[in-house]
């Protein structure tokens, strides 16, 4: 059972590694650090975008400012700080999240990945939808524009009657976005045969410690003989594969896997140490984001004993939680 959400430690004061073994460390795992800033950078997959290595989140997290003013503060302090990529979709607020990031980039296009969603399931939608979603962010084109919250067989099966990936197509076609992808964060075997079976550019899945899901412990051990499948373990396979920009959110699991055994340093750490290009994150607090970016300046990839030992542990205690809990989500 998840327990309530509570307050992060305050870690920007502990000990880490120094910026100069870091960087190194960084260089080895495919990132290059921002010389302005020092926040690292990674290629996007296939698109061969250089993008931070960290993404803002700009859904419910971000929404929960409330006051335009305010998010638009935190959408600066992620620029000034090194974030090249921001979340956001068209369901965020009901379009509210679009036009906070396009308040915030005026002036700054440049350098900036700009990433959207859409809920749409029919062709029509999909290309009227993306026309709005040009308006808020108020550029020409976005960088990416992906299919909102892929569910199960009966939403992919909707998505294949109803054209939406061909309209998809058509939206990179015609220039309203450079790339185009499918996120999921709540049915990892469905996502898994949607990127087999279709030709997209990006993709963006609930990744963390406490959801890897492996069902064998030690010793061949069976932790919990029905615990469901992971992205990690299903989704992320295939989209490595085939060179997909690979987005990893719900790092924290919104802050419901905090706790003494998984700091938010080491769940970023963890989520970090995958093969992903980005991790997504929402930060309802400044400190939130000061925190990330220290723990990413100073990244060192988690060793892969580690790595599995910190998953079992975590996954053990959370994962059925997370999933009856992702299976209902909605980050609107």
């Amino acid at each position: 059972m998840l327990k309530n959400p509570i307050s992060r430690r305050h870690f920007l004061g502990a000990a880490v590694a120094s910026t100069v073994t870091a960087s190194a460390a960084n260089g080895a795992n495919g990132a290059n650090p921002r010389v302005e800033t020092g926040l690292p950078t990674r290629i996007l997959g296939g698109t061969g975008e250089r993008v931070s290595m960290l993404a803002l989140g700009c859904g419910s997290r971000l929404l929960m400012y409330e006051e335009e003013d305010k998010g638009v503060e935190v959408l600066d302090m992620a620029l000034k700080a090194g974030i090249t990529y921001l979340d956001t979709a068209q369901g965020y607020g009901n379009g509210k999240s679009e036009s906070w990031v396009g308040q915030a980039i005026k002036g700054r296009r440049k350098g900036l990945f700009l990433a959207t969603k859409t809920g749409a399931r029919t062709a029509d939608d999909v290309l009227r939808r993306a026309e709005e979603s040009l308006k808020r962010l108020g550029v020409d084109q976005m960088d990416l524009l992906h299919i909102h919250s892929l569910g199960g067989p009966e939403d992919l099966a909707v998505i294949e009657k109803e054209g939406v990936m061909e309209a998809l197509h058509k939206v990179k076609e015609r220039g309203l976005a450079r790339y185009i992808g499918i996120t999921s964060h709540s049915d990892p075997e469905t996502l898994a045969k949607a990127l087999a079976r279709y030709d997209v550019d990006c993709t963006q899945m609930a990744l963390n410690a406490a959801l890897q899901g492996m069902k064998s412990g030690p010793g061949k051990m069976v932790i919990n003989p029905v615990m469901p499948a992971s992205f990690e373990n299903l989704a992320l396979p295939v989209a490595k594969k085939k060179n997909l920009g690979i987005i990893a959110m719900k790092a924290f699991g919104q802050d419901d896997i905090i706790g003494e055994d998984a700091t938010p340093e080491k769940l970023l750490r963890y989520a970090l140490s995958l093969p992903v290009s980005i991790v997504t994150m929402g930060v309802p607090k400044h400190e939130h984001l000061r925190q990330n970016l220290a723990t990413a300046r100073n990244f060192t990839p988690m060793p892969p004993d580690e790595m599995k030992e910190f998953s079992h542990r975590t996954a053990a205690r959370y994962k059925m939680a997370l999933d009856r809990k992702f299976s209902v989500h909605i980050d609107a």
